[in-house]
């Protein structure tokens, strides 16, 4: 059996594998349903016939705005087995961003998954001019339903489909993502079908899992990302569950126990917070010893000849005292929990980790399709605070500064339209990330992320600031929410810094009785929390230079949210949005 060459051949490659596969399970009215290989190409071939029927051609852009669901896979593999190019948008963007996106693309129809994001596009048509169809995916009045792609493409034959399917190369175009725009304009980034497959047919070779294994999905498929990691249980013969949503993710994982998971660091923070806030909760011995088998599990290394004979009986005590417990309470079943987006800190990964929690953590961009490195358990282990090796067919190198540059089948064609932003990346067949990094030796090269180039800065005195490795810490007190490091071209570093309202809260309740009661804005207003937050901040600070150390930081009172627009939707920071913001804030430190 040959393998996938085109990403719409993984629906065809899994019928010819096990016909009898589960490759999909959604939750409806309550219950678990299934899809098998045969019905999802008969409902990806009807959605084809309708769009060739509304004039789609080879290379013309379809819009597919949509939270994770089952139908977001259906119209993705639609558009592409007819030569379309699937155009993947977060369903939580601005209006100015969905109207910049649209005429970028020439979108020229477009499939919303709910009434508020079908109503929102169809307000914007008069000022996106390429656009003629929108379809929305729920059922409600006074819309067009993608159903109707159904009826509109009847009289399409199945070999006129073949046909189109056989012409389309694996160096055609797949896809336009655009990435989050951190640093101005989004820009359309152009994968062909050869980058994405590639890609996840070198994400098998980490991936040692069985066929039929369940894996958990949550993230949007429209990053890149999680689409790649979909396509990879694809192709292995994963069964995709879709979770309920964020706000039901803890009930998904007990009813279906996956063996896979993938998640964002931002998630796992909030998953070891309410497991200490837990723990924080009981009393006497049954909280020294919880604590005690927290602090064991700090100090885990997944090297086990790296562990001395008296921390492995401790460990194997905390474990059965405290540790499993996680496990269990995470559906007990996982094989691996893989981690992107941005650096997870190192004490969490490593009380994960001790728990029994196969966690990884991988590096990629949007640009790459996006996996470059990964920890690989079945290669040369997991060293904690890296992302892992070069994936197979992809090479990585570091320039004189350090910038992490990466060559391989996996790197994207170019930017859409935008020749000038393409030349500033792709230089001599490599591809600068703009990350900085550095080798960690070993037993083998494991790379290890700094910081964004364009996030450092220098400080008056002409020092350079790595601002996420003090972020990182400053995090790792259950006391700080979220912190963002400021101070370029000042003469030192400070901080942004959002603290956590109900450890707070907790903390006073014991020693600020007298302002535990107030409200969280006046709360954070209060010397006694000054006070303990700067604590903590002088804690970080031992961990660094004397130019890197943090003064004067200022306490904000609401968190960084996408909502307010702090955010990407892959969940970084805006920081020259947020500097905007508080810019008032940032001047009074440095006065």
């Amino acid at each position: 059996m040959n393998n996938p060459t085109r990403i719409f051949d993984l629906a065809y490659y899994q019928q010819e594998l096990s016909p009898d596969h589960n490759m999909f399970s959604s939750k409806v009215d309550g219950e678990w349903k299934f899809t098998k290989p045969a019905e999802f190409i008969q409902q990806t071939r009807k959605i084809s016939k309708g769009l060739l029927a509304l004039g789609i051609k080879p290379g013309d852009r379809v819009g597919l705005v949509s939270e994770s669901r089952y139908e977001w896979h259906v119209i993705d593999f639609a558009i592409q087995q007819i030569g379309g190019v699937v155009v993947a948008i977060y369903p939580n963007i601005t209006d100015a961003e969905y109207q910049f996106i649209f005429n970028d693309a020439e979108i020229q129809v477009c499939i919303a998954s709910n009434k508020s994001l079908y109503n929102r596009i169809n307000n914007m048509v008069d000022s996106i001019y390429s656009l003629q169809y929108v379809f929305a995916i729920n059922e409600f009045p006074d819309s067009r339903n993608w159903s109707e792609l159904t009826k509109i493409g009847q009289d399409i034959t199945e070999e006129y489909i073949d046909n189109i399917s056989s012409t389309i190369s694996s160096s055609d175009l797949a896809t336009l993502i655009y990435t989050s725009g951190t640093t101005g304009k989004p820009k359309g980034v152009m994968l062909t079908h050869n980058n994405l497959v590639t890609n996840f047919i070198a994400a098998k070779e980490v991936v040692v899992i069985k066929q039929g294994s369940r894996g958990l999905t949550f993230l949007p498929p429209c990053h890149a990302y999680e689409r790649t990691v979909i396509y990879t249980y694809l192709y292995i013969g994963i069964t995709v569950y879709f979770a309920e949503g964020l706000e039901k993710i803890g009930d998904n994982i007990n009813e279906v126990q996956p063996h896979i998971m993938t998640a964002v660091p931002r998630i796992m923070e909030k998953v070891y917070d309410k497991i200490i806030k837990t723990g924080s909760s009981l009393k006497g011995n049954k909280r020294k010893v919880f604590d005690w088998a927290v602090e064991i599990a700090a100090q885990y290394d997944p090297n086990p000849s790296n562990r001395s004979l008296a921390y492995n009986i401790k460990l194997a005590l905390a474990r059965k005292l405290v540790l499993n417990k996680f496990y269990d309470a995470l559906g007990g079943h996982f094989q691996y929990i893989i981690s992107g987006s941005a650096s997870l800190q190192g004490r969490i990964a490593k009380v994960f980790m001790a728990s029994g929690l196969p966690f990884f953590e991988g590096y990629g961009m949007t640009e790459t399709s996006p996996l470059i490195t990964v920890n690989n358990p079945n290669k040369l282990g997991v060293r904690i605070g890296t992302v892992g090796q070069p994936i197979k067919d992809v090479v990585v190198k570091l320039a004189e500064d350090g910038e992490i540059l990466v060559k391989g089948p996996n790197v994207m064609k170019g930017y859409y339209k935008n020749p000038e932003a393409t030349a500033q990346v792709l230089k001599d067949g490599w591809l600068h990330t703009g990350d900085i990094g550095k080798w960690i030796e070993g037993e083998g090269h494991f790379l290890k992320i700094i910081d964004r180039k364009k996030e450092m800065f220098k400080i008056s005195g002409g020092k350079y600031v790595v601002p996420a490795p003090i972020e990182n810490k400053l995090t790792e007190s259950k006391f700080i929410e979220q912190a963002m490091v400021v101070g370029d071209g000042q003469k030192f570093a400070s901080a942004l810094i959002v603290p956590n309202y109900l450890n707070l809260k907790s903390w006073a309740e014991t020693n600020a009785p007298e302002i535990a009661a107030l409200p969280r804005k006046d709360l954070f207003k209060t010397a006694e929390v000054a006070k303990k937050i700067n604590q903590e901040v002088r804690l970080a600070n031992q961990f660094f230079g004397n130019w890197e150390q943090l003064k004067k930081c200022v306490i904000i009172p609401d968190e960084f949210s996408i909502e307010a627009g702090d955010l990407t939707p892959t969940l970084k920071m805006k920081r020259k949005i947020i500097a905007e913001k508080y810019k008032t804030e940032i001047q009074n430190i440095f006065k």
